[in-house]
This record gives C-alpha cells, structure tokens and sequence, in this order.
C-alpha cells in the first residue's frame, strides 16, 4: 500500500475565480461555481500550478483520484456526471485496464483503478465481483511468495468483497462460482459447497446453448466439487476445526480431530493429507510421511501438494534420491509451482550442489520476483 495520501497530488480550482476563463466550445461542460480536483503533473513544483497549462487530462485524473479516495466528498454526484458526459464508456475501459494490470501483477495500480471504478457506480455489481476476484488473485500471488502476512489480508478484503457480491439484489450467479473456490482455498468446505448449490439451482433452468462452452464447463465443474465435498463428508465440523486448529498452530488439538474424521471416513486422501501437514508441522517426519503414502493411494490423492510434503519428509530423514523423485513428481503436475521448485533448490544444497541450487532459486525468481526466500537463499550462496 501506498504511504503518501493520492488526495495530496490533487488540486481543487475554481474556476470563476480565475479571470477570462473560457473552456472551448468542444470542451466538457463544467460548473465555475463547483470546486474542480485537478490532477498535479509530476513536472509541477510543490504548490505551484500553471491554470495555462491545464488539460482535460489532468482534470479526468484528478476525478477519478477522488472517485478512488474521497468517494464521500459533497460534490461526488456532480464530479460522478462529468465522467458520465466525458467518458461514455469508461466503466468498460477502466475495467479492462484493471482486469489487464492484475494479470500482469501490477497491483497498486490495478487496485487504485478498481477502487475509482467502485466510487465511480458504489452499486455495480461486476466491479464488486470483480474486486473480489482481484483481491483473491493478489492474495494467491502473494502467498506464493512467501508473504503470508500480506496474502491473509487480501483474503481478508477479497472475503469482505464477496460477500458484498453474494448480497446482490439480483443474484449473480457467477459470485456464487467464484465465492465457492474461495472458500475451497480458505478449506470452508461447508459455505463452498452452499455456494456450489446456489450457483447451480441459479443456472439449472438455462439451457446449454445459452450457458455457452464455457457455462457448461462451468456447471460440471461445479457438480463435480460439490460431489467430492459431499461424498468425502468434507463439510464435517472435525474436517473444518482441524483445519483451523492446525492453521493457527494449535497442531495436537487439529489432529485430535482429524483422526475422529479419519475414523468415521478413511477414504478420504485429503483427511490423511491434513493428518500428515499436522504430523510434519510437529517434525514427527516418519509418522507424516505414512500419511502422506496414505493419501497417494486414495482416489484424488495423486496432487503435487501430496508429492511435495512426501518429499519434504523424505528429506528431513535423509532420503535424498526419493525426496528427488517425490519432487521431480510434483513439478511434471505444476511445472510451474515455485514451492516445488524452491525444495529442489534447498535439496540441491543438502546434496552439496550450491550451483545447481542457485538455478533453481533464480528460477523461482524468474517465475515470481518477489519470492522473498528464494532471494534470501540465492544471496546466501557464492557462485
């Protein structure tokens, strides 16, 4: 987040203050009566501003600052009807500029559009959806990169959006999808799998050729995880408090209550993955690694998560050559998931190849700058 206030880049003119001012007949229609935020240039000097030098840009820049940051000021409607009159589409072409700077991970930017687009329509409710999905994406990134501080509150504000998205007076059955995998993330098994039913009782009577390709996919995706959750009993309230028990670190009681689940459901791969995280977590790497071979058996247990916590284990007890093969596994499921690519980094180092380590952590690095472990341990080593 930004520490400076935009609000300070911005300057509030009047414009019946200044003498022979005369917009152009083609120019926007502006009240001189109303305070008008003009956005400073970077070239301006501290409190200076040239009113001959001013451009229509500059005026659409400072709107949308505070369309962004002072969505409260008393002249928000008049200033909201200027971007109308300007900018016909703007809705259209602020969304697209934000959708493309998440995707290239420019997040700051990205954000401050999403919430110039939420001051400009408060109740639009693509762009709630869409700051959700935004909010989610930057919290997955960030996660990845080892920032898990970070990547919690962005879940957080992505919830706190969703949520929003889901009170649609019109229900929107795309933020039931979309909610649903969230909270697959987050392991609430029991609201994805009510989001799951809701988007499809919303979608049930449209028919196929209306859903499109896409839809259709859409819809059996969504059967499909709900069935998981539904036979493997994952909204059972011991699955969910072992998960969060284990999360916050109460560890022991987390597997109390997975062994209960385990008891009553045993083929279930993810309930043998959580009772080997939690075992890992304590370093009872033996015991974890059980669990871990436990859930490769099961139906759906074949994931590279699966193979990277065997690995890990195989490491800690000094198995090297499985730990390389149960990592080697993992990276041909997500050739692209730089956790994997980062143990194959810190194996390297255990095997007495700090060169080969080194290839792996810039690799990290290549996929996502920001990874600050890998930078650490890249730093670390002289090659």
């Amino acid at each position: 987040m930004k520490s400076v206030n935009p609000l300070e880049t911005v300057y509030f003119i009047n414009l019946s203050d200044i003498e022979n001012f005369k917009l152009s007949d083609s120019a926007m229609h502006i009240d001189p009566t109303i305070p008008l935020p003009v956005q400073k240039k970077d070239s301006d000097a501290p409190g200076t501003f040239n009113m001959a030098e001013l451009t229509e840009e500059q005026i659409l820049a400072g709107l949308l600052t505070v369309m962004a940051y002072d969505s409260d000021n008393k002249n928000i409607l008049y200033y909201r009807s200027i971007l109308n009159k300007a900018r016909p589409d703007l809705k259209k072409e602020l969304t697209e500029a934000a959708i493309l700077k998440a995707k290239n991970e420019d997040y700051d930017l990205a954000e401050e559009i999403f919430a110039a687009l939420h001051g400009f329509d408060p109740e639009d409710m693509p762009t709630i959806l869409n700051t959700a999905l935004f909010f989610d994406q930057r919290a997955d990134s960030y996660r990845k990169s080892g920032l898990d501080e970070d990547a919690d509150a962005y879940d957080n504000d992505a919830l706190n959006w969703y949520r929003q998205a889901l009170e649609a007076e019109t229900p929107m059955p795309d933020a039931y999808f979309n909610a649903a995998f969230f909270y697959l993330k987050k392991r609430n098994y029991k609201e994805a799998k009510s989001c799951f039913e809701t988007y499809l009782a919303l979608t049930c009577d449209v028919s196929d050729e209306d859903m499109g390709e896409n839809g259709v996919y859409k819809k059996n995706r969504a059967q499909q995880l709900l069935n998981e959750i539904s036979n493997r009993n994952m909204e059972d309230d011991h699955f969910i408090n072992a998960y969060d028990l284990i999360n916050k670190g109460e560890v022991e009681k987390g597997l109390d209550e997975i062994r209960q689940f385990i008891g009553k459901n045993p083929d279930v791969w993810n309930a043998w993955f959580m009772l080997g995280w939690g075992l890992r977590l304590l370093k009872r790497h033996k015991d974890a690694k059980k669990a871990f071979e436990k859930a490769l058996t099961l139906d759906g247990g074949k994931t590279a998560d699966t193979y990277n916590e065997l690995a890990i284990c195989y490491m800690e007890e000094g198995d090297l050559a499985k730990s390389k093969t149960s990592l080697e596994t993992a990276l041909s499921l997500e050739p692209e998931n730089t956790k994997i690519i980062s143990n194959l980094g810190y194996l390297a180092l255990k095997e007495g190849n700090p060169s080969v380590a080194a290839s792996y952590f810039q690799a990290v690095l290549e996929y996502d700058p920001d990874d600050k472990l890998a930078a650490s341990e890249l730093a670390k080593l002289d090659v």
